[in-house]
C-alpha cells in the first residue's frame, strides 16, 4: 500500500523552492472549504464593524454640529453636555480602529491552514481620512473659545486635544497611504487637513490676540479706568445735565469701541487712555453720545435699532466688569443711572427697554459661550475666517460632485466596472501544510457605498456648520456695531456717512432666529394643580388648564401686559429701597392695608410667593373667563413665573434653595392631600363661585400646611375686594407681583445669572441686568412700612 511520505515532500519544497526554480514547488490541491468559509465570516464580521463605526463617525459630528453650533444652551444641561463630550472624545479611537482594521499596505491574517493578505481599496481609505478630516473641522466649528479677564474666571482655550488629534490622524494618513504628488489623490486628502489645522492655527491666533486686547480680552479693567476718568472730569458737566430735561436724553459718553487704537496706561484701578478724554474722544474712540448725536442724520434713515445695538453693546462692556466682580460704583456713573432712569424706562418705552437688555445679555452670552466674539480681535482675521469656511464649503461641494460623477460613471458602464471598483477590501489568500502550499487565490469585501453615507452625511453636516459661521458673521449684532462705528469715525471727519448699498443692506440684515438668544418667553409653572376634567367645566378649553399643567412647564410669550406693569414700578421707585416683597404697592392701594399680614417680613419669601400664588390662582377659578383684562393677564403670568422660580431656580430667590425646595414640595404634598377630601362633592361638579368656595374650605382646614391656611384667608379677602367688581383685586394682584418680580431680581449670585444666560435667558436675569443699569444691585432691607401685620 502505497504511503505518503510528508517528510521526503517537505526535504524536496526546502530544495526546490528558491527564487529560481519557485514554479517547481509541489502545490497543495486547495483550501479546505470549512476554512474558507471561518475566513470568509470573520473578515466579513470584521468589515461589517469597520462599517458601523463609520457610520457612528458620522453619527457623533452630527451630533457635535447639533448640539455645539445650533444650541449653544443645551451644552450646558447634563445629558447634552455629557454627549457632546462623548461625541468628541470617541472618534479618534473609532478612526484608529477603523484604520488598524485591515491596514492600508496589507495586514497578514492566519486561520489554521489558511494565510490571507488583505488590503483595503484605495477608494475605501480616502473616504476613511476624508471622513476623519471632516469630523475635526465640525468639532473646531463648534468649539466655544472665550478670552476673558483673569478676574471673570471665563476663559476657555482652543480644544489643544483637537490640534493633537489632527496631528496624529496626519501621521496615519502619510504612514498607511502612499500619496504621490503628481496624482489628484494627494490634493483630495491633503486639502480638508490643511483647512483644518489652518483654521485651528488662526482661532489660536485669535485666541491670544483677544486676550491681549483691551477691547475684548482685558476691557473689564479698561472700562473700570475710563468709568473713574470720566467721573473725574465731568463731574459739574453731570450737575449742569442734571438741571436740562432735553440734555438728560443724551446719553453719557460710554465706550462702544476703539479701545485698542489708543495709548493706555496702568493706573492702581485698572489701565486709562494717556489723552485726556477731549483728546481720546477725537482721536477715534466711539462712544454711545457720539452715535445718538448721529442718528437724526444718518442711523434713522438707514435703521433706527442701531443705535440701540450700539447701547446694548456699551450695556454689555459694563455688565462684564459686575461678571468680573467690580463694585457698580466703580462702573457707572451718576450721569448714566440718570440717562437709564429717564430714558429707557420712560413711559411708552417698555418694549425698547426690554429689548435693548435682551441685545445686552445677547451680547454677554456671545462672548461667554461662543467662538464669534475672538475672531474680532482684528478686522482681517474675520476676512479670514470666513474666507476658509467658504474654502471648505467649496470643498465639500466640488467632492460631493465628483463623487456623484464617480458613481454614476459606474452604473453607466455596467456591472464589471462596480465589481472593480465596489468592494472595500481585496484579499489573496492559500493555505500550507508544512512546506506545502496551495494555489493563490483572490476574495473581495464589503460594499463602497457603506463609506460613501457616513461621508455624504459629513459633507452636509461640514456645509451646514461652515455655512452658520459665515452667516453669523455676517448677521452678527458685532458687524453692525463695528460697521455703525466706523460711520460714526467718517462724519466725525468731516466725511460724508454714506457707505455703499451693501453696506446699508447688511446693516438692515436680521436674522432672529439665528443671533437671538432671549425669545422673550417666560415659564409658567403652579403649585395647586387641579384635575384637568376640573377646569374642563370651570376654565374656558384651553387657557388655564394649559397653564397649571407643572410637567409640561409651558413656556409662553412675554405679554406685553406684564412689561408694562413691571416698568410702571420700576417708574414708581428713585431707588431700589423701596422696593419691597410687595408691601410698597399695598400701601399704594387704597385697599391694600387689611392685605399687610400676608406679607409678614418674620417669614421667608418663598413663603410670601407660595401664598400670593395659591390666592391669586384660586381667585382665578372665580373668574375663569377671558375678559383682555391687562391687569388680570400680567398678575396671572407673574404669578405662575415666580411659582416656576421657586421649583427650578430657587437659587435665584432670596431663601437658602434648599430650603426653598423643601418648602415647596411639603406644600405641594399637603395640597394634593386636602383637594383629595372632597367628601364625594367633586370640584368639577360646581359652579365657579362654588368652585372657589369649595377651594377656600379645603385648603383653608385646620390641619394643613400654614401656607395653604394663610393662602385661603388671603383668597378669601381678595374675594371681598372682588365683590364690586373684579377690576379691583386685577389690579391689586398686578401691583403686588409686579414689585415682587423686582424684588426677586437684584442678587450676587453672579454664577446662577450667567447660568441662565448660558440656558438662553430668563426673565429675572433680564430684569436683574435692567436693574444693574439703572443702579440697583442689591435687595433693599425690610421696608419698614410694613413691619407690622394687621
Amino acid at each position: 500500500m502505497f504511503k505518503f511520505d510528508y517528510q521526503l515532500m517537505e526535504n524536496i519544497f526546502m530544495l526546490c523552492c528558491n527564487d529560481t526554480v519557485l514554479h517547481q514547488c509541489p502545490r497543495a490541491r486547495g483550501c479546505p472549504e470549512e476554512i474558507v468559509h471561518k475566513f470568509f465570516e470573520n473578515a466579513t464580521q470584521q468589515l461589517w464593524r469597520v462599517d458601523a463605526l463609520l457610520l457612528i463617525n458620522a453619527i457623533l459630528a452630527g451630533v457635535i454640529v447639533s448640539i455645539g453650533a445650533y444650541g449653544h444652551r443645551y451644552r450646558h444641561y447634563g445629558f447634552s453636555r455629557y454627549l457632546l463630550l462623548g461625541a468628541t472624545t470617541l472618534f479618534l479611537p473609532i478612526i484608529s480602529y477603523i484604520l488598524s482594521a485591515f491596514g492600508s499596505t496589507g495586514s497578514t491574517i492566519s486561520i489554521h491552514e489558511l494565510i490571507a493578505n488583505c488590503s483595503p481599496s484605495v477608494p475605501h481609505q480616502y473616504l476613511i481620512m476624508v471622513s476623519t478630516a471632516l469630523v475635526l473641522i465640525s468639532a473646531i466649528n463648534t468649539s466655544s473659545i472665550v478670552a476673558t479677564d483673569d478676574r471673570e474666571h471665563r476663559s476657555i482655550h482652543p480644544p489643544f486635544e483637537l490640534l493633537l488629534q489632527g496631528i496624529w490622524i496626519l501621521y496615519l494618513l502619510v504612514s498607511t497611504i502612499y500619496l504621490d504628488w503628481d496624482y489628484p489623490s494627494f490634493y483630495i486628502l491633503v486639502t480638508p487637513f490643511a483647512l483644518m489645522h489652518t483654521k485651528m492655527a488662526l482661532k489660536y491666533y485669535a485666541f491670544v490676540k483677544a486676550q491681549k486686547s483691551f477691547a475684548l480680552g482685558r476691557n473689564p479693567r479698561l472700562i473700570v479706568g475710563y468709568m473713574q476718568q470720566l467721573r473725574e472730569g465731568s463731574d459739574q458737566h453731570v450737575e449742569s445735565m442734571m438741571a436740562s430735561e432735553e440734555d438728560v436724553n443724551v446719553p453719557p459718553p460710554l465706550i462702544v469701541m476703539g479701545e485698542d487704537e489708543r495709548q493706555v496706561e496702568k493706573q492702581p484701578h485698572g489701565y486709562m487712555f494717556k489723552k485726556s478724554l477731549e483728546g481720546v474722544q477725537d482721536g477715534g474712540l466711539v462712544t454711545i453720545d457720539r452715535v445718538w448725536l448721529l442718528d437724526n442724520m444718518f442711523l434713522n434713515q438707514m435703521h433706527p435699532r442701531l443705535k440701540d445695538i450700539c447701547l446694548s453693546f456699551a450695556l454689555f462692556k459694563l455688565l462684564r466688569c459686575r461678571f468680573a466682580r467690580y463694585k457698580l460704583n466703580n462702573v457707572t456713573s451718576l450721569e448714566a443711572i440718570n440717562f437709564f432712569r429717564n430714558f429707557m424706562i420712560k413711559e411708552g418705552e417698555y418694549e425698547r427697554a426690554f429689548r435693548v437688555i435682551a441685545d445686552d445679555l445677547s451680547f454677554l452670552h456671545d462672548y461667554y459661550d461662543s467662538p464669534l466674539p475672538i475672531s474680532y480681535s482684528d478686522s482681517w482675521l474675520t476676512i479670514s475666517s470666513m474666507i476658509i469656511s467658504v474654502l471648505t464649503i467649496g470643498y465639500c461641494t466640488v467632492s460631493a460632485i465628483f463623487g456623484a460623477l464617480f458613481f454614476g460613471s459606474l452604473a453607466i458602464f455596467g456591472d464589471k466596472y462596480l465589481d472593480d471598483f465596489l468592494p472595500t477590501v481585496d484579499c489573496s489568500y492559500y493555505c500550507h501544510h508544512g512546506q506545502l502550499r496551495s494555489d493563490r487565490k483572490t476574495m473581495s469585501f464589503g460594499n463602497l457605498f457603506f463609506d460613501v453615507v457616513p461621508a455624504a452625511l459629513l459633507l452636509v453636516f461640514v456645509v451646514v456648520a461652515e455655512a452658520r459661521d459665515i452667516a453669523s458673521h455676517i448677521c452678527s449684532s458685532w458687524t453692525k456695531v463695528i460697521l455703525t462705528c466706523r460711520c460714526v469715525r467718517r462724519a466725525s471727519l468731516g466725511l460724508s456717512p454714506v457707505v455703499p448699498k451693501w453696506v446699508g443692506r447688511l446693516l438692515q440684515c436680521r436674522c432672529s432666529w439665528l443671533m437671538r438668544h432671549w425669545n422673550d418667553k417666560m415659564r409658567q409653572n403652579s403649585l395647586l394643580v387641579l384635575h384637568h376634567r376640573q377646569f374642563h367645566q370651570l376654565v374656558c378649553p384651553g387657557s388655564l388648564s394649559r397653564l397649571l399643567d407643572r410637567k409640561k412647564k409651558n413656556n409662553v410669550k412675554v405679554p406685553s401686559a406684564v412689561k408694562v406693569c413691571i416698568i410702571n414700578a420700576l417708574r414708581s421707585t428713585s431707588n431700589g429701597a423701596s422696593l419691597s416683597k410687595g408691601i410698597t404697592s399695598l400701601h399704594q392701594s387704597p385697599v391694600g392695608e387689611s392685605l399687610l399680614w400676608s406679607c409678614n417680613n418674620s417669614k421667608g419669601t418663598t413663603d410670601t410667593i407660595l401664598v400670593w400664588h395659591i390666592a391669586t390662582t384660586i381667585l382665578e377659578v372665580r373668574y375663569p373667563h377671558h375678559q383682555h383684562d391687562d391687569k388680570k393677564t400680567a398678575a396671572t403670568h407673574l404669578s405662575r413665573y415666580c411659582a416656576y422660580l421657586v421649583e427650578f431656580c430657587p437659587e435665584l430667590l432670596p431663601d437658602d434653595d434648599a430650603w426653598s425646595k423643601g418648602l415647596y414640595k411639603d406644600v405641594k404634598k399637603d395640597a394634593e392631600r386636602a383637594l383629595a377630601v372632597s367628601n364625594g362633592t367633586t370640584v368639577s361638579s360646581m359652579p365657579p363661585e362654588s368652585g372657589y368656595r369649595r377651594l377656600i374650605e379645603l385648603l383653608g382646614m385646620r390641619q394643613n400646611h400654614e401656607v395653604l391656611k394663610d393662602a385661603a384667608k388671603l383668597a378669601e379677602q381678595l374675594g371681598e375686594l372682588a365683590t364690586g367688581g373684579e377690576e379691583t383685586a386685577w389690579k391689586l394682584l398686578a401691583g403686588f407681583w409686579s414689585e415682587m418680580v423686582l424684588y426677586l431680581a437684584p442678587s450676587d449670585n453672579l454664577k446662577g445669572h450667567m447660568e441662565a444666560v448660558d440656558r438662553g435667558g430668563e426673565l429675572i436675569t433680564l430684569l436683574w441686568a435692567l436693574l444693574t443699569h439703572v443702579g440697583i444691585v442689591d435687595r433693599p432691607e425690610s421696608a419698614a412700612a410694613g413691619a407690622s401685620s394687621s
